[in-house]
């Protein structure tokens, strides 16, 4: 396969103002369903199909460099969206109105549930939302693959993530290999042979001298916490205990979102002892159910634990270090797209990012799509996508419709 031309310049305004961007937001994170892989698609669909803000090149970029630090990398990407586009205000304004609608919506739920003592019912909403989800994270990786796969190398490198990925190796391996990988190749071809030691140090010197003094910090308390998790009673508990146990979450969580649930269990359960398990798996499945990132499980725990100051100061405490993160490797993207070996090595993340993103849609897919109603969903939902061009959130509402009603005719 031969490289293809990179996407034209934006033809967007060089900034964008802090209302457009706070509109945008807004609006995916009151109807972003799906988890982080449809997260991600619905900003392409926005950012770079609609608007122009960013070329695919660019976002890919991003999405990349969302991968190598911790955190949840949906609201990482709408933080670096915002700073690309409007500076450190926008950074601020995207990522705070990404969360903003999710926390309020799980704050809601948290209240009904500490009064009715149950989690509100909402199967016929989500069994209509999950197909078109499905097309829309499909409809994604089309256009984004398209961009990420240029040559054959990368090719062959994508389907290997892709078989990595499902035989169960861990996402840092894939993207991280995937990464060194394109380095050395890289050096292999480049026509003045280097050390391969001296190719990467300059990579990894951008890559971690901003977030490598902080990331140890919090890796050495969480494995302090996971060596008193074994403490059967419960810690006394406090608004600044409460902020500091999920800022140190946020501060080390690599991978999946849902890998959240070990890091939880180990502190809030068995170490503090402040939540029961059964607590926990609702305040799990509250953030699935809901739309934005899957952190605001943290709201839901802090309002049970501390009512609305508990669900302000847990949030606050999870996201707090996407912002510093991104706000430190941010203006370092441009410049590695700008060097050869570390354009290589954003290539090789890039097409593991996909490629985890094209497992995570299958197996969503194996679950979603049980019976003729979903099927026909997930086609029609890619039909209007890809040949109308119709936006995602119409199709999430008319999904979530159609799912209210076939669950009423069904009883």
């Amino acid at each position: 396969m031969r490289d293809e031309p990179r996407d034209a310049p934006s033809p967007a305004p060089e900034r964008t103002s802090l209302g457009e961007l706070a509109r945008l937001f807004l609006k995916l994170g009151t109807i972003a369903f799906g988890g982080p892989a449809a997260h991600i698609a619905m900003m392409e669909d926005e950012v770079v199909r609609r608007r122009h803000w960013l070329t695919r090149e660019e976002f890919l970029d991003y999405l990349g460099a969302t991968n190598l630090i911790p955190g949840p990398n949906s609201t990482e990407l709408a933080i670096h969206i915002g700073h690309a586009r409007a500076g450190w205000p926008g950074l601020l304004v995207a990522g705070a109105c990404f969360i903003l609608p999710a926390a309020l919506i799980v704050g809601v739920m948290a209240w009904a549930y500490v009064r009715f003592s149950r989690v509100p019912e909402m199967g016929g909403v989500f069994y209509g939302i999950k197909p078109v989800v499905i097309a829309v994270v499909a409809q994604a990786l089309w256009g984004l693959g398209r961009t990420a796969l240029k040559t054959r190398t990368l090719v062959v490198l994508g389907v290997a993530a892709v078989l990595a990925a499902a035989l169960g190796v861990h996402e840092l391996l894939i993207l991280f290999g995937a990464g060194l990988i394109m380095a050395v190749l890289r050096w292999v071809m480049a026509p003045a042979p280097q050390s391969p030691a001296l190719l990467l140090s300059g990579v990894t010197h951008d890559l971690t001298q901003s977030v490598a003094s902080p990331t140890r910090v919090a890796a050495r308390s969480v494995t302090v916490a996971a060596g008193g998790a074994s403490i059967a009673a419960a810690a006394p508990f406090g608004l600044w205990p409460l902020f500091w146990t999920f800022a140190k979450i946020g501060a080390v969580l690599f991978g999946s979102g849902y890998v959240l649930l070990a890091f939880l269990r180990a502190d809030l359960v068995e170490r503090l002892g402040w939540l029961t398990e059964r607590q926990l798996l609702d305040a799990v499945a509250v953030g699935q159910v809901t739309p934005g990132p899957l952190f605001t499980t943290a709201t839901f725990i802090g309002y049970l634990l501390g009512g609305t100051p508990g669900a302000i100061v847990a949030t606050v405490g999870i996201f707090l270090p996407a912002f510093i993160f991104v706000a430190l490797s941010g203006p370092l993207v441009p410049r590695l797209r700008r060097s050869p070996t570390a354009g290589a090595v954003l290539d090789g993340v890039n097409v593991a990012s996909l490629a985890l993103m094209a497992v995570v849609t299958w197996q969503l897919g194996r679950a979603a799509l049980v019976g003729p109603l979903a099927i026909a969903l997930t086609v029609l939902s890619a039909v209007l996508l890809l040949r109308f061009r119709v936006n995602s959130a119409w199709l999430v509402l008319g999904g979530a419709m159609l799912g209210v009603i076939a669950t009423m005719w069904n009883r």
